[in-house]
């Protein structure tokens, strides 16, 4: 059972985000799960170009490392995205990233994976960046199963207090649990449902433009 982590914070593991990031792992890895995070401070990825190839081919144009962080996530069981609080939005490392998963969203390619999202703020108002970031991993597929917040902006150097890390521990573990027994989450079939909808009649009107995503729901209808 393999968990992948995206951390987009510039201070990396060391930071506020790395930090509580990190106990929610140590709970995954007592669960048994086998946790890597990919560190995106801000060099790895550039911004999405909006050139439609993903839609096109099912591979991106850019020559950069995302291509080789889409194969670690298609390959595991569960995903964690955590992101600092930037001026009430996740940070610019980690929008570059989601923004060039325009495909997986297409697809909806993390389907049958749970996962969940980790916020750090100076000071409040983690809980919209959750629901966001939650959001994405629902319509690329995946289910969100828990999720972390805290304010950290008085706490470093002090580690984390025994509520916040009690937390986090739990968080680690009820995903790594989800992974490995499966479980239905009507809130979140519900709004795949709908997603997976509106995306087969945007790629089917775009069809000729589109051909690899139009090819990849044509096989998936007629497999059910």
């Amino acid at each position: 059972m393999k968990i992948i982590s995206i951390l987009g914070s510039p201070n990396g593991e060391s930071g506020n985000t790395g930090i509580l990031l990190a106990e929610v792992l140590k709970g995954a890895e007592s669960a048994g799960a086998e946790c890597e995070t990919v560190t995106l401070k801000g060099s790895e990825l550039r911004p999405c170009c909006g050139c439609n190839i993903c839609h096109r081919d099912g591979v991106c144009c850019l020559n950069d490392d995302f291509e080789s962080i889409k194969a670690k996530i298609l390959a595991a069981d569960g995903i964690i995205l955590a992101t600092p609080n930037y001026i009430s939005h996740v940070s610019a490392q980690l929008k570059v990233f989601l923004d060039r998963c325009a495909g997986l969203v297409h697809c909806m390619s993390l389907e049958g994976k749970y996962g969940g999202s980790v916020v750090t703020s100076g000071g409040g108002d983690e809980l919209p960046i959750v629901e966001y970031l939650n959001r994405f991993l629902t319509t690329a597929g995946a289910t969100p199963v828990d999720s972390m917040w805290a304010a950290m902006g008085t706490t470093r150097g002090a580690g984390l207090d025994a509520k916040t890390a009690r937390q986090a521990f739990n968080m680690g573990r009820n995903i790594a649990e989800a992974c490995k027994n499966n479980p239905r989450v009507t809130m979140a079939e519900k709004v795949r449902e709908s997603h997976g909808e509106r995306m087969r009649g945007l790629i089917a009107h775009h069809k000729n433009e589109w051909p690899y995503e139009y090819d990849f729901w044509q096989k998936k209808t007629e497999g059910k």
